[in-house]
């Protein structure tokens, strides 16, 4: 299990700042620490992959807080943007139907070989069409759709350069709301999500079990 013990306070002790970056536009921030760990604001989704950067490090995460334009798949264009993927889960309480065709296009493509679908119980009822393409969609490559009491924003996956998490305020929609998200880079908090959501037993029978 990975465990990993906050340490809120850090956050605002200015000796364990290493270096402070400031984008050429103000809106755009980025701190990194000794710890590890970078923060950064981005105010759109352009500026969110312009932000992070080009080689993610093993071991490190990466916290950002944004506002406007900035929904979840965002944080996995990054990584997509550094690696293609063997495998991919995510974990939403609801998605749209460009979402859901953007997931088409990179299994298609062969950006992600195998993608696992979590959803919120509300899904199926309440986007009849998206939750039926989605569900068209992932088991075309023999993945898994999984509807259960979730409202958790999670993307986990693994390719050839490193494996990752990503945790989201934000659900796979676009929103003017500002939200948090962190992406961490390391095989353990993959493995730690994978682990969970394999376990999860769901609503709808008819899905292809986890492998």
């Amino acid at each position: 299990m990975f465990i990993k013990k906050p340490k809120i306070l850090e956050i605002f002790e200015p000796e364990v700042m290493e270096e402070i970056k400031t984008a050429k536009r103000h809106s755009v921030r980025c701190i990194e620490r000794k710890t590890s760990t970078i923060y950064r604001r981005a105010f759109s989704e352009t500026q969110l992959l312009d932000v992070t950067p080009k080689n993610l490090k093993e071991g490190y995460s990466y916290n950002y807080i944004t506002a406007g334009d900035v929904d979840a798949l965002s944080y996995l264009k990054v990584i997509l943007r550094q690696q293609n993927l063997d495998y991919c889960l995510l974990s939403t309480w609801v998605m749209a139907a460009d979402d859901v065709l953007q997931f088409e296009e990179w299994l298609r493509d062969g950006k992600i070989k195998k993608l696992d679908a979590y959803v919120g119980e509300v899904y199926p009822a309440s986007y009849k069409n998206e939750y039926k393409k989605l569900v068209e969609v992932v088991e075309k490559y023999n993945g898994r759709v999984c509807t259960f009491k979730n409202h958790s924003k999670i993307f986990a996956g693994i390719g050839q350069k490193f494996a990752f998490g990503i945790q989201t305020s934000a659900n796979i929609n676009t929103n003017p709301r500002t939200e948090n998200g962190c992406i961490t880079i390391g095989k353990d908090i993959y493995e730690f999500y994978k682990e969970y959501f394999d376990g999860v037993v769901s609503f709808n029978k008819s899905s292809i079990k986890a492998t």
